[in-house]
């Protein structure tokens, strides 16, 4: 019993943002204009109130509201994972994690979302790409069926260049699942790979290093392997 209270108060002290369970907040964008505009760990909630899933929201960059689906900074989380792991999420939202696609899937579900793609290298310089629209599988009952294809357009550039329109239209592929042409394994990630890509942010963490498997946006610094990259969207017409 004593074993259970003590992990009681640590469960308690986790630094998670929240307002209770009363507050059943869709995204970041509803838990900002609710109040609480500290980028941080929070909770939301867009399978229902049983299925609370934590998330980064970003509430500084470009007048915040932003919900991180995947995020790299430092390498400490493999993300050449399965097709269930990438469906349901892995990492820690507190730092390396990737959402899952069936709740990116359920969020572009019920609202209209825009995309940033924020990314650094190793000496500090930083640029981004933006898409007025992101979407998986829209309109779609299935998407899993579907391969939780990615609908992405309106891109503007931020210094990054654009090196994701071209992936718009194609299925999700991992290792043990591939939908495209064997990319997921030779590019060792899971992505929306089109034979096989002009982005790979979900690749081999290879700190700096010129190379084809890493962390990668070809239109910023073509294969040199980034430091920090996070994929972020938020609700448009706000």
């Amino acid at each position: 019993m004593h074993a259970l209270r003590i992990l009681h108060v640590l469960l308690l002290s986790v630094a998670v943002h929240s307002k209770g369970l009363m507050f059943q907040p869709l995204d970041c964008a509803d838990i900002y204009n609710d109040g609480s505009k500290t980028s941080g760990v929070y909770r939301m909630y867009p399978a229902g109130p049983n299925s609370p899933r934590y998330v980064y929201c970003d509430m500084d960059t470009d007048g915040g509201k932003w919900t991180v689906f995947q995020r790299r900074m430092d390498g400490t989380v493999n993300f050449y994972r399965g097709w269930d792991q990438y469906k349901n999420g892995f990492g820690h939202a507190a730092g390396e994690y990737w959402l899952g696609l069936d709740t990116i899937y359920l969020l572009t579900l019920k609202k209209n979302y825009e995309l940033r793609v924020d990314m650094e290298d190793f000496d500090g310089q930083k640029a981004y790409a933006f898409y007025s629209s992101f979407a998986i599988s829209p309109k779609v009952t299935d998407p899993e069926l579907d391969g939780y294809k990615l609908q992405v357009t309106g891109f503007k550039d931020g210094g990054a260049g654009d090196s994701l329109t071209y992936h718009s239209g194609m299925k999700f592929s991992t290792f043990d699942r591939d939908q495209d042409t064997n990319c997921a394994v030779s590019a060792v990630g899971g992505y929306w790979y089109n034979e096989c890509y002009f982005s790979n942010p979900n690749g081999l963490y290879t700190w700096g290093l010129n190379s084809q498997i890493g962390v990668n946006w070809r239109g910023w610094k073509a294969f040199y392997s980034v430091k920090a990259i996070a994929m972020k969207i938020r609700p448009v017409n706000l």
